[in-house]
């Protein structure tokens, strides 16, 4: 009876395997969208880990079994649901999603759609930051956003930029936008340490209407960075990729001379090695003929890793990544290490009511700095080395320290500068290095209290310490130069930063709908910040060479009374708090989604003013027309048409810079306590303070048109806008008396007017083979303009080479004009202020030009193109009515320099008796120092630049399905890598208005995989 038992129950479970695996099947089926294939949709089995994604014909293949459930999703789209049922294939159509990330817009606070939005708001999406070759995300966003302003003064790995938007908005303040990231406003704009292929988004708001939320740190406009987040009901996916590059030096236009050349031109000075020698004793020493700038610059090699883990379950999704990144710089002995962590958890109760998210990211980089760039340096900075020393001088002439000081104990020229700086490239000579540990924390708790009425909180914490090691060998010819008496020499520092910003916002929201086309939005928010600041720093002067060794403090020597004082370490301590409370709210009224408007009112209490100017109140009001959604626009070819306006005030509570722990003693009265008369102790005034200091207030006005036509083939937008910066924090003239000529104060104001335009075409998308074509651009004017100055003549100059003047744009060029070279004799010829020629001016002779360093017109365009896979993506940018002076040209047309640098071929061409007509004046002309002050060296700086060439293959999903991979791509990117500019130095792009051996941003060449399991 048993063993029948078992034959019954075998032959029963082998019936019901049997029946099991009949149900299992591969489902097929093609995705589309408006009736053509859409590559790239995710199918996944749910509650499974089986899923797969559409090739690029739309097709899929997947297990799955009768019952089961398909979920198919795109980004832009609306996710689909569907039970697999007897039927082996499953096709349907995908229909965009207004609320999705594509069209979904971030305004601070609140988030909405971007056919309801009021302003003015661009959203640059992931899929433009991800895969770039830049340490820092800001980078990848120039030319993304017409009106913003990006520029990288350094090559350094990781060096921050200068970002403004519409304008600079101030003259010794903040003009930065406010940066926030997942609700964390941060204080600088520091993100060498931030991994850019964590962003989900990012959010630029630009008028009134988006940033007077943001009330006394809005005036310049918020960058708002959402980072990635995973999907409840999703599977785990992991996702890896790779990139590899090359950074190289970026060519100038200089044309230093060769050994041959220079030795000719030094003797017919009468300097340096050529003076006195024949052609054959020339040409011998022509055989060494070094270029300085392979000793000093190399090819740099970069290395990016990233791993991202996305999983969710019914009610907790997460997104985690791990990522590093090494990168050297093109200047020897530069470079960046980083390492990324980062968790996103985002949680629901099962009845959807109580919700909650953690965000947690801990970033470490190491970077090793060059020091003394920007400086004449001779012994110090590099790039100066590269390009300005003597060619016919070898490296193979320094031999070690010691050697080099008895050559320039031999000879005391400065032809020596290139051994000096392999000198301190050697051996640990001389060490700059920071390491940097960042966390940006959040969390963040929601009720619905009702249906409508939500209650939220949100903790934030943005943390950064710094630690710096700047030591310089006891040994080294820089510290055996100054040695006396076999003193100890050399020198170690460190320094020790710490930033903790903390943020508390509490908030209460009601959404609500009535008879189906009224929807009232209200808001009302607290939200309190706290800042401490704590910063130790020491410097030990005189190491003991045999103990020495980087960064401890094992070679230090001790003091006694029979050594020198400088043995005594020098130190230094601060400690620093700051802190702001507000309460703010926000009410949008839309009707029928046709009319919209919207206001915001915010209240500040700042600690750095003092009596009533501590708090300030900022407000704005929005309003939009959704035009296509009138009847009298059926039929029209317009898919959307909407106008919109905003008017409104923020302000700049950091009118000394962007950090804001700056300027917090302003308001109040400051003195030393040092020797006076007689050497007697006694206590000096240092500073009168002003408590009646307030924050500077910006009033805007904008007005866009959003457009779509031709079933949205071509989309745009229009935006013109006026921006008034009243009560500039600047000095204001003070009566001598009082031992002081000024007492900074707020007065004046400037002005910033502008139109930006933003445009892109779907030349071809239609096409049956998949092929796809779009070319987009954008462009901005913008007029900057000071109003009203504090001086009775309305000029403002510090005798340097700009100044300011009422009715003109802020810091422009305020020098003599240079008239050519004298045919006569070979001097510098003038204007005087009469406009009369001379070869002698004077300050008097000065006259503003109409030039500045701020860039009048700027954008981008450029286009994206794919096919069966293959995919090319190209951006073009351009800055145009810009200019700066160049020192670095100045040098290298200067005969003065002849003998100890390298010089220009341009001296050639000098005025000699026989060559009377030329842009180059006589070796010995009589006047060449009054150049300094002359525009002669103010060049135009305007380019056009190849900024990013990506090309790449996604590999068909048919080539995938019988593996573990369900998304593979390969990529070749190129940044920076054609120029074309008047410019003649390294680099067009700078944040200086004057620029002097600065260390030059490279062009990149990277190779990249992108792997999905």
């Amino acid at each position: 009876m048993r063993s029948k038992f078992k034959w019954i129950f075998t032959l029963l479970l082998a019936f019901s395997m049997q029946f099991s695996f009949a149900q299992q099947k591969t489902v097929t089926g093609v995705i589309t969208e408006g009736g053509l294939p859409l590559p790239g949709v995710s199918v996944l089995v749910k509650g499974t880990s089986r899923g797969t994604q559409t090739d690029v014909d739309g097709r899929y293949s997947i297990s799955a079994n009768q019952g089961e459930v398909l979920v198919f999703s795109s980004i832009g789209m609306k996710t689909k649901s569907v039970s697999v049922g007897a039927s082996s294939t499953v096709s349907l159509a995908l229909e965009p999603d207004a609320e999705d990330l594509g069209e979904v817009v971030v305004e601070g606070y609140k988030k909405t759609t971007r056919a309801k939005s009021n302003n003015a708001v661009v959203t640059v999406s992931a899929g433009k930051i991800e895969g770039r070759p830049n340490a820092n995300f800001i980078q990848t966003l120039q030319g993304q956003v017409a009106g913003l302003n990006i520029t990288t003064g350094s090559g350094q790995p990781g060096s921050n930029s200068t970002v403004i938007l519409r304008g600079a908005g101030s003259i010794n303040g903040n003009i930065e936008p406010l940066y926030i990231i997942d609700g964390v406003p941060l204080n600088v704009d520091n993100f060498r340490t931030i991994n850019p292929n964590d962003i989900e988004s990012v959010s630029v708001l630009k008028d009134a209407g988006a940033t007077s939320i943001y009330g006394n740190r809005g005036a310049n406009g918020v960058i708002v960075v959402t980072t990635k987040k995973g999907s409840f009901d999703s599977a785990l996916e992991i996702k890896y990729q790779s990139t590899y590059g090359l950074t190289e030096l970026q060519k100038n236009k200089y044309n230093t001379m060769g050994s041959a050349d220079l030795l000719r031109t030094e003797r017919a000075y009468g300097v340096g090695r050529g003076f006195g020698k024949t052609d054959d004793q020339i040409n011998a020493l022509a055989n060494v003929n070094t270029n300085w700038k392979d000793v000093f610059f190399r090819t740099g090699v970069s290395q990016n890793h990233v791993l991202n883990l996305t999983s969710g379950s019914k009610n907790l999704s997460s997104f985690t990544s791990i990522a590093y990144l090494g990168q050297e710089g093109i200047l020897n002995t530069t470079d960046l290490n980083r390492f990324n962590f980062r968790n996103n958890l985002n949680g629901r109760s099962d009845n959807k009511k109580f919700t909650y998210s953690t965000n947690v990211t801990v970033n470490y980089s190491r970077r090793n700095e060059a020091t003394n760039v920007g400086t004449g340096g001779v012994n110090q900075n590099y790039v100066l080395g590269a390009n300005n020393s003597l060619p016919y001088i070898s490296p193979n002439e320094y031999v070690n320290s010691a050697q080099l000081l008895d050559l320039y104990n031999t000879s005391g020229s400065l032809a020596l500068t290139p051994l000096f700086l392999l000198d301190k490239l050697s051996n640990d000579n001389f060490i700059a290095r920071t390491e940097e540990l960042k966390l940006i924390l959040s969390g963040t708790l929601g009720y619905e209290l009702a249906e409508g009425l939500n209650l939220g909180t949100r903790i934030g914490v943005d943390y950064t310490q710094n630690n710096s090691l700047t030591s310089q060998s006891p040994t080294s010819f820089n510290s055996l130069l100054f040695q006396v008496d076999n003193e100890f020499l050399g020198f170690q520092s460190e320094g020790f930063t710490r930033d903790v910003q903390i943020t508390a916002v509490t908030s209460l929201k009601y959404s609500k709908t009535f008879n189906e086309k009224h929807t009232l939005d209200l808001g009302a928010y607290t939200e309190y910040n706290k800042g401490h600041y704590k910063s130790f720093n020491y410097r030990q002067d005189g190491l003991d060479p045999i103990t020495y060794s980087p960064g401890n403090g094992s070679g230090f020597v001790g003091f006694n009374p029979q050594t020198p004082e400088f043995y005594v370490p020098t130190v230094g301590a601060s400690k620093i708090e700051s802190g702001m409370f507000s309460y703010f709210g926000t009410a949008d009224y839309d009707y029928d989604s046709t009319y919209g408007i919207g206001a915001t009112i915010r209240r500040d209490g700042s600690f750095r003013f003092t009596g009533d100017n501590q708090w300030a109140t900022f407000w704005s009001v929005s309003g939009r027309w959704n035009i296509n959604n009138e009847s009298f626009m059926e039929n029209s070819v317009f898919d959307m048409l909407k106008l919109r306006g905003s008017y409104g005030t923020t302000g700049n509570q950091l009118i000394v810079g962007q950090n804001g722990f700056n300027g917090v003693s302003l308001p109040y009265n400051l003195s030393n306590f040092g020797n006076s008369y007689n050497n007697a102790n006694a206590y000096a005034f240092v500073q009168i303070g002003n408590p009646n200091l307030k924050w500077e207030t910006v009033k805007q006005a904008n007005i866009g048109l959003d457009f779509e036509v031709f079933q949205s083939r071509l989309s745009g937008s229009v935006d013109v806008y006026e921006k008034k910066t009243e009560d500039l924090y600047q000095g204001v003239p003070l009566s001598a008396v009082t031992g002081f000529t000024e007492i900074n104060d707020n007065f004046g104001s400037l002005r910033n007017r502008g139109i930006e335009l933003s445009v892109r075409y779907d030349v071809v998308r239609n096409a049956t083979d998949g092929f796809k074509f779009s070319v987009y651009g954008n462009g901005s004017y913008n007029k900057n303009e000071l109003v009203k100055l504090p001086s009775e003549n309305g000029l403002v100059w510090d005798g340097g080479l700009t100044a300011n003047r009422e009715g003109d744009v802020l810091n422009q060029y305020y020098l003599v004009k240079y008239a050519g070279v004298n045919p006569a004799n070979g001097n510098l010829l003038f204007y005087d202020k009469n406009g009369a020629l001379t070869e002698n001016p004077n300050d008097s002779d000065r006259v503003f030009t109409g030039k500045s360093a701020l860039p009048v017109y700027q954008g981008a365009f450029g286009f994206d193109t794919s096919y069966k896979g293959f995919f090319i993506a190209t951006q073009f940018t351009f800055v145009a009515d810009i200019d700066r002076y160049d020192y670095d040209l100045s040098g290298l047309q200067d005969p003065s320099n002849l003998g100890q640098f390298n010089v220009s071929t341009d001296l050639l061409r000098a005025w000699t008796p026989t060559n009377r007509v030329t842009d180059i004046p006589s070796l010995n002309a009589t006047n060449l120092a009054l150049d300094s002050f002359s525009d002669r060296n103010l060049k135009d700086a305007s380019y056009i630049r190849l900024r990013s060439l990506t090309v790449g293959y996604d590999f068909p999903q048919r080539f995938l399905d019988q593996t573990f991979i369900k998304h593979l791509r390969i990529f070749s990117q190129a940044e920076n890598y054609v120029t074309w500019s008047k410019w003649r130095g390294w680099d067009a792009e700078s944040t200086r208005a004057a620029d002097q051996y600065q260390y030059p941003t490279p062009k990149i060449l990277s190779f990249g995989l992108e792997v999905q399991f």
